[in-house]
């Protein structure tokens, strides 16, 4: 195709249109073109352009995460929303906000917090965006408490591969018929629209929080046997304080004391881990000394604050490696090494278990950080580390985490090297009705093809 006049066509839109930089790689691929669109209307004029001429797009909003998941097969045109970043409605007395998918997670709490309210989401990458955060599905420590945003989303705006501009929930215009859209496209990674403004319930800002800290010494130890909780076989081991954890953390997140969160820091899965339980609401430093008679002696070091760990809701940071277990020695590149696994709630000493051994197994060293209540965590390794060993370390974990097919293991991000040996996403049932939706919406394969699971 002839590069003026696909440059003209996408400039007649009336979007602003510039060359792409080194800045505006997604997952190491580079665009031709950054379209800068400022409505719905606007994106959908920018994929006609896309249809017409074939052109594959990738969406960005703060760009915090475009280094996630596969790279595309191509990528033409970089649709980026970062002048979308209004707030187009906010009923207060409602309790529902309507914002563009370009408006970061900060930004929308500053407004909201105006009017004593919030979204009631733990944004664990800072400067995302809403459109980022339900392409990717993220969430952070309270979802135990609120759900994710694929739950207390009500309404999204979409513009599909051909131009169409597609509403679903509050306040319709035009749905699609039989999908929901908003379930659709949290999580999808932009491989079947472009999300341009979306719908939340809100919540009233908590009247007081407090955390209850407590730190295990040794979660782990070398030693592993089965153990049987409610009935249930699962990994196990020796040490007094996995069994103190998984007698406990039962007992904190079914209790009526109602706490939001609670989250595990393991800095390094060799050594000791933080565990942070959140309270809000009436009464909550009462209802957190509370929880810690309720953990009275079962794991006696309890402390209750009224501020946050420093680490609280963040990604974890990867560890320094000092020795055995060799890593940075050779091969990576560098680059960030980040998986997200998903426990069961019964497994819950797998979830000690599962990152130690696989770990011990590959020789690398790793950080966990995540959830004890939903049972999601993050895993970090070294930059550097031996691309071998992070494949090694992704299939050892796979093998201790997926063993009855409810756990799963996904690498949101590797080095190029490193994520050539390996499958970014695991097994996934549902793959071929998610081919379905994605030939439904998508036929042509022109929204980032490849991106996502199996290749969609």
């Amino acid at each position: 195709m002839d590069e003026r006049d696909v440059r003209d066509a996408l400039e007649a839109t009336g979007v602003a249109v510039r060359a792409a930089g080194d800045g505006d790689e997604v997952a190491g691929v580079r665009p031709r073109w950054v379209a800068l669109p400022e409505s719905a209307e606007e994106i959908a004029a920018v994929m006609r352009v896309c249809a017409a001429h074939d052109l594959a797009a990738v969406a960005t909003g703060g760009g915090t995460k475009l280094h996630w998941g596969a790279p595309p097969a191509r990528c033409d045109v970089l649709v980026d929303l970062c002048c979308m970043n209004r707030i187009l409605e906010h009923a207060a007395g409602d309790l529902v906000v309507r914002a563009q998918a370009g408006v970061t997670v900060e930004a929308l709490a500053r407004a909201l917090a105006e009017e004593g309210q919030e979204l009631a989401l733990d944004v664990p990458v800072p400067g995302t965006t809403i459109g980022g955060l339900l392409a990717t599905g993220i969430a952070g420590p309270r979802r135990f408490r609120h759900g994710t945003a694929r739950d207390l989303l009500i309404g999204v705006t979409v513009v599909l591969a051909d131009g169409t501009i597609a509403k679903s929930g509050g306040k319709v215009v035009k749905n699609v018929a039989g999908y929901d859209l908003g379930k659709l496209f949290n999580g999808s990674y932009g491989t079947l629209g472009t999300i341009a403004d979306a719908t939340f319930r809100l919540h009233p800002l908590p009247a007081a929080r407090a955390w209850v800290t407590f730190t295990v010494e040794r979660p782990v130890t070398e030693t592993v046997r089965p153990v049987v909780y409610e009935g249930k076989t699962m990994e196990g081991t020796s040490t007094d304080a996995a069994a103190s954890l998984r007698a406990v953390i039962p007992a904190v997140t079914e209790s009526p004391l109602e706490p939001s969160a609670v989250e595990v820091d393991w800095p390094d899965v060799a050594g000791p881990c933080t565990v942070a339980i959140l309270v809000e609401g009436t009464a909550a430093a009462e209802r957190a000394k509370a929880l810690c008679a309720l953990m009275d002696g079962a794991l006696s070091d309890a402390q209750v604050t009224e501020e946050p760990p420093p680490w609280w809701g963040l990604l974890p940071e990867p560890p320094v490696p000092d020795g055995p277990p060799g890593t940075g020695d050779g091969g990576a590149g560098g680059g960030e090494i980040l998986l997200e696994v998903r426990n069961i709630p019964y497994r819950l000493a797998g979830s000690f278990v599962g990152p130690f051994l696989a770990a011990r197994e590959a020789g690398v060293h790793a950080a966990v950080r995540g959830s004890l209540a939903a049972q999601v965590f993050h895993v970090a390794l070294p930059p550097g580390t031996d691309p071998g060993r992070v494949a090694a370390f992704t299939g050892d974990l796979r093998d201790h985490m997926e063993t009855d097919g409810e756990g799963r293991v996904v690498v949101l991000t590797a080095p190029r090297e490193a994520a050539r040996r390996l499958d970014r996403w695991g097994h996934v049932g549902a793959l071929p009705l998610m081919r379905r939706v994605k030939e439904r919406f998508d036929p042509d394969r022109r929204l980032s093809p490849g991106r996502f699971v199996g290749g969609i």
